[in-house]
């Protein structure tokens, strides 16, 4: 037995490990087999996918706030800059030109002096687009003015406005004239538009405004007036159409510009249609004369009030064929509603009014007062018109004008028989002088009054 080696027996194999990857090695000495066998390495840990998107939304929550936080510093910033008193040391007037891009307007307020950043107005431009587009114009940026306050500016249209004022009782073709003397208006006038078409008032409108565009405005404002005008008219008017209220209403504002005349002096007129009578209004005999240039110059000869022309109303019966003039709106309230009376005739009276009389007996009783007050008066300039004087004597005598007067008619001319323009085309002009208002009597210069 001494000297063999003892055989050691192992374990039968488990039948567990049938089938595994790694089968079991034999120890190779009897104190590796006491040995505990060494543990498998633990399995590698998967991550959570769950883990993963809560990192991704942490990420994107910092970022966001981050930005956040950079976008409020940076308004801040941007708005204390366009909130900032600009550059602009006193108020000053900038035109826009039309057409003019966001780039283009910045750099004029530059170089202007409005802003100093063009690039800042830009951008804040284009912040504020949905409020509007810049507009083109002529505007007015106070001392001081911020780039906010330009783009307002820009934006809500404040743009300057000028005025051009038209008076009542003149031509289309010196309605032209006016506007052409008008610096700021540009353009050309395509043609003369028809007597009586255009509504004397004041508009105002913006730079780069054409004179065309002022006489279509004009042409509406007369269109919308008349037809207002023409539906609230007295019932028992011989008109039988808006034209004709236009004519009429043209003689009777070349026949009196004060306010507290236009219905009376309407009347006349309308109780004479009415009577079938002459109207016997020397503005017409101008008219048939000179046409659109609206005043002779000179005085009326006799021969001329005899003369058969389409305007002349001592010898035509009715209405002339068309306006003489551009009457206002309180000339057509006028005529559309005339005093109830029963005059027939008017005379100058001295005082820039008129004197009313329903006989003849009654005028010719104005008529010698007025003739004293012509009398006394001085002699009258040598550019006065619309005087009654004989063939081939001078328009300058007085007495000419005295005894020439016409026997009958609406009332005599002289020098002040037509209160508004008797001195139309002189140095004396009414529309030319701007210091006073012809609707208020108190206001009317001495040189249109009783001396």
């Amino acid at each position: 037995m001494f000297g063999r080696k003892k055989k050691i027996l192992l374990p039968p194999a488990d039948d567990s490990d049938h089938g595994s990857a790694q089968p079991r090695l034999a120890p190779r000495s009897p104190s590796e087999a006491i040995k505990p066998a060494m543990a498998p390495p633990p399995p590698p840990k998967l991550r959570r996918r769950r883990r993963g998107m809560l990192s991704l939304f942490s990420g994107l929550l910092t970022l966001f706030v981050a930005l956040a936080i950079a976008g409020i510093f940076g308004f801040s910033m941007l708005q204390h800059e366009v909130t900032a008193k600009g550059p602009l040391q006193s108020d000053k007037v900038v035109v826009i030109p039309r057409n003019t891009g966001t780039g283009e307007i910045a750099q004029i307020l530059k170089q202007e002096g409005v802003v100093e950043q063009p690039l800042l107005f830009q951008a804040y431009a284009y912040m504020n687009r949905q409020r509007g587009q810049l507009k083109a114009g002529e505007f007015q940026f106070k001392a001081g003015t911020s780039v906010e306050d330009a783009i307002d500016t820009l934006i809500q249209g404040k743009a300057i406005l000028h005025a051009v004022t038209v008076p009542e009782g003149l031509t289309s073709e010196q309605i032209i004239g006016r506007l052409y003397e008008h610096e700021i208006l540009t353009g050309d006038v395509t043609e003369t538009p028809r007597e009586g078409s255009l509504l004397p008032d004041t508009y105002k409108f913006e730079r780069g405004t054409t004179r065309q565009q002022i006489i279509s405005t004009m042409q509406t404002a007369q269109r919308q007036a008349i037809e207002q005008i023409w539906q609230r008219r007295s019932a028992e008017l011989p008109i039988k159409s808006p034209q004709e209220l236009v004519i009429l209403a043209s003689i009777v504002e070349k026949e009196t510009g004060r306010a507290d005349e236009r219905t009376r002096v309407a009347g006349v007129f309308i109780n004479r249609l009415m009577k079938r009578m002459k109207l016997q209004s020397d503005p017409t005999i101008v008219y048939g004369l000179v046409g659109g240039k609206g005043t002779l110059g000179r005085g009326i000869l006799r021969s001329e009030i005899e003369a058969a022309t389409p305007y002349n109303t001592y010898v035509v019966e009715g209405l002339p064929p068309g306006p003489i003039a551009n009457p206002g709106r309180a000339a057509l309230e006028a005529v559309a509603n005339p005093s109830r009376t029963k005059d027939l005739y008017f005379v100058a009276d001295g005082s820039g009014g008129h004197a009313f009389a329903e006989s003849y007996d009654q005028h010719q009783r104005n008529v010698a007062r007025w003739r004293q007050i012509e009398k006394s008066r001085p002699a009258p300039e040598a550019d006065e018109v619309d005087r009654v004087v004989p063939d081939g004597a001078s328009t300058t005598t007085p007495a000419g004008a005295a005894n020439a007067l016409p026997a009958t008619g609406a009332r005599p001319t002289g020098p002040m028989g037509r209160g508004f323009d008797a001195s139309e085309g002189t140095n004396r002009d009414p529309l030319k002088n701007k210091t006073f208002d012809l609707n208020n009597p108190k206001n009317v210069p001495s040189t249109l009054r009783q001396p």
